[in-house]
């Protein structure tokens, strides 16, 4: 496996990787990619990727991109929905489903916080559902939970 920065030229591997971050449960059923990106405040994760604050990494196997952990800062007019404050980006990390449970995801999310400590920002946060597995692995990194909607938390992590 390879870890790489994210470039600009992974502006259309993101909107991929959104899609499975909002598809998370397998099962669920699979609403169509075009349904699940039509979602507005999903689409800030990933339109115009490239801008400045944008950043991430992706995790490639034969060459090929299988997964994402990226992060962009948003504006309390648009937030995200594990939106903090404007000085703090907001992660999504997602992996192609043949390839989760192998370690990518935490080796993806470890090199995204470095990353991003590198760049000088001082934390992350994240939304991820209660029931979601991977919140356990933002926990054993050091994420922790500052708010609650419904079933979901926002999670921030120190840097």
């Amino acid at each position: 496996m390879n870890i790489r920065q994210a470039t600009k030229d992974d502006a259309e591997f993101l909107p991929t990787m959104m899609y499975e971050a909002a598809s998370w449960n397998p099962d669920w059923p699979r609403e169509p990619i075009d349904e699940v990106l039509g979602d507005p405040i999903l689409r800030r994760y990933h339109e115009g990727w490239g801008r400045p604050g944008d950043g991430g990494v992706v995790a490639e196997l034969d060459g090929e991109p299988v997964g994402a952990a990226w992060y962009r800062q948003f504006t309390e007019e648009e937030p995200g929905y594990g939106f903090v404050d404007e000085k703090i980006p907001e992660l999504g990390l997602a992996v192609a489903p043949l390839h989760r449970r192998k370690g990518i995801g935490n080796t993806l999310l470890r090199a995204a916080m470095v990353q991003a400590r590198e760049e000088g920002f001082q934390a992350l946060s994240l939304s991820v559902a209660v029931h979601n597995r991977s919140r356990m692995m933002y926990q054993r990194v050091g994420f922790e939970k500052v708010a609650e909607d419904g079933d979901s938390w926002t999670m921030v992590v120190n840097l």
